[in-house]
């Protein structure tokens, strides 16, 4: 195991939104970095007082905030959505086609934030998203309603993304976390308030004016990030004119890493959503069309792109793989554990919809109280790497506790024993994205942080569509198995598809539907144990780094990495 360094604590009595120049200073990467992919995309020192800090910070956590009110929302609109334009059926896809997006574009906006400077990528992905938005609200059928969230998937992931990125220029990694723990309250205050608020608005104005409704908070993100977040790029970038700065950009690469990630995910969203059998020549073209763009991607990154978007160089160090990893299994995990713990309360204990929900309030004030703990150790001790393998551990052994559910359960059980998953996830997530950007070099900030986002993104769909099609496999077997007679195609289908319809059942056939959504779940639940082990073991590999108290450490520290980075390759 590497030895681990870390610099002395800083005095817990130093102000989290001090004035001092060491703290919002933003300082540019060595001079002697003369390659394209090495040079430095921020210009510095550029000196900030408290007052326009929070300001800088107003601007980009409105953006996330609103970002986590629209998910919610439009999971709220989904049902009277289908209703109004009478395709209930593919209501589903409101939501699929902005996740499959947001994957898509997300590791894009790490590169463009280095070209078109932090304030440019996050109006980009303001625009896209608000574009979306708008054309939302005045859809005229479910195929553009469809299409215009899948436009605004493109901006939401770089919203998220530049966001850190730009808060990561501003504030020393030790406080890093907690500051991300700050943004994360906001992003759960968002997603809390997002479906009251949607449903009330549908209830009194119509299920657009919740799209609507949305666009002045967007114009107080754009209007603040325009004025506020003003990080120069490097002397070098802004002597480039236009052409010069569009090629710098990978787009090949960017279309073929769309391809890859969009394809798979469509496959296995389309196999839980429409119930399609693996062998269905659309779900496999899928799959060998994303395994033709990967074959792609690498070449493409490899021998041919002079600013990759994903450099493979990254990829594969020891620190950012197995950040990556165990984001991707963590958050595969955490979403299916999101979208299946409220189906055991509704299938199996047969608990109203407002019940099973509350069983994740608690879920949702650990994921901000987990985040914003995991910031303040980092703060108090400058490690990250047993608070990283406690965080992992917490989380594993939580869904174990779930996958345990039975009959004989007690009650408290069911409260809590989902609240060590959101407070290891939360802290999971913050500690690892802190190990990432504190190992590589400045000039790999920018993309790192895209990468994280990209297989956490990625890992939060396949969580709920592998899990739905884990689901429905053993229900339907189990279904089959237990419910018979000339009626059992027609009960079990519509068992499959509403949980309401159980109570409606007669004793027999009751127990059996019950019965086999446990024994399905209960399948699940094992499958996210599983995941959370797996990430478990990714965080092992992870080396810790110093964390740097103010940005001159931190910009030090930044060159270290680039020397080491070119040592490692000089090697090669």
């Amino acid at each position: 195991m590497t030895k681990r360094r870390s610099p002395s604590p800083s005095s817990e009595r130093e102000p989290l939104l001090s004035s001092s120049s060491q703290t919002h200073a933003v300082y540019s990467q060595s001079p002697r970095s003369t390659s394209p992919e090495d040079s430095s995309a921020i210009n510095g020192p550029l000196k900030r007082s408290r007052a326009d800090l929070i300001w800088v910070l107003a601007g980009l956590w409105s953006a996330v905030f609103l970002g986590a009110l629209d998910g919610t929302i439009v999971a709220t609109l989904m049902t009277p959505i289908g209703n109004y334009f009478k395709k209930s059926n593919d209501a589903s896809y409101i939501g699929t086609s902005y996740l499959l997006s947001v994957c898509c574009f997300t590791p894009l906006y790490g590169r463009l934030s280095d070209v078109l400077g932090r304030r440019g990528a996050m109006l980009l992905g303001l625009a896209f998203f608000g574009i979306g938005t708008v054309l939302c609200g005045l859809a005229p059928s479910m195929n553009v309603l469809i299409a215009a969230r899948a436009i605004a998937g493109m901006g939401g992931g770089g919203v998220m993304t530049v966001s850190s990125i730009a808060v990561t220029d501003l504030i020393p990694l030790k406080q890093r976390g907690l500051y991300q723990g700050m943004a994360n309250i906001l992003f759960g205050l968002g997603a809390g308030l997002g479906g009251p608020l949607g449903g009330w608005l549908n209830d009194v104005f119509g299920w657009r004016s919740a799209f609507l409704f949305q666009i002045p908070v967007l114009a107080f993100s754009v209007i603040l990030v325009a004025v506020k977040v003003n990080i120069p790029l490097s002397a070098e970038l802004q002597s480039q004119t236009v052409p010069e700065k569009i090629r710098r950009m990978d787009f090949f690469g960017s279309a073929t890493l769309a391809g890859t990630v969009g394809a798979m995910l469509l496959g296995f969203s389309l196999k839980e959503s429409e119930q399609l059998p693996w062998a269905h020549p659309l779900i496999w073209g899928l799959f060998v069309a994303s395994s033709f763009c990967a074959v792609l991607f690498i070449f493409v990154e490899a021998c041919w792109a002079p600013m990759p978007v994903l450099p493979l160089r990254l990829i594969t160090q020891r620190t950012p793989l197995a950040v990556c990893l165990s984001n991707l299994f963590g958050s595969i995990a955490a979403f299916s554990v999101l979208y299946n713990v409220p189906l055991y309360f509704s299938a199996v204990r047969m608990a109203s919809s407002t019940n099973a929900g509350l069983h994740l309030l608690p879920h949702s004030i650990a994921i901000s109280t987990g985040s914003v703990f995991a910031g303040w150790i980092m703060r108090r001790t400058g490690h990250l790497y047993y608070l990283t393998l406690g965080a992992a551990l917490l989380a594993t052994g939580s869904t174990t506790l779930i996958a345990l559910w039975n009959d004989s359960t007690a009650t408290w059980h069911l409260w809590l024993d989902i609240v060590p998953q959101a407070l290891g996830m939360a802290a999971l997530i913050t500690t690892t994205l802190i190990a990432i950007i504190a190992g590589v070099s400045k000039a790999d900030v920018a993309v790192a942080t895209g990468i994280t986002y990209l297989f956490r993104t990625t890992g939060q769909v396949l969580g709920v569509s592998l899990s739905g099609t884990v689901l429905q496999a053993v229900l339907l077997g189990k279904l089959h198995a237990r419910i018979h007679g000339p009626d059992a195609e027609k009960i079990i289908a519509s068992i499959r598809h509403s949980t309401s319809v159980i109570a409606t059942l007669d004793p027999e056939r009751r127990q059996a539907a019950i019965s086999s959504y446990a024994d399905a779940l209960r399948v699940v639940f094992i499958c996210q144990a599983v995941c959370n082990f797996l990430a478990l073991l990714c965080t092992i590999p992870i080396q810790e780094s110093p964390l740097p108290g103010t940005l001159e450490a931190q910009e030090e520290q930044f060159r270290r990495n680039l020397e080491a980075q070119r040592r490692q390759e000089g090697d090669a």
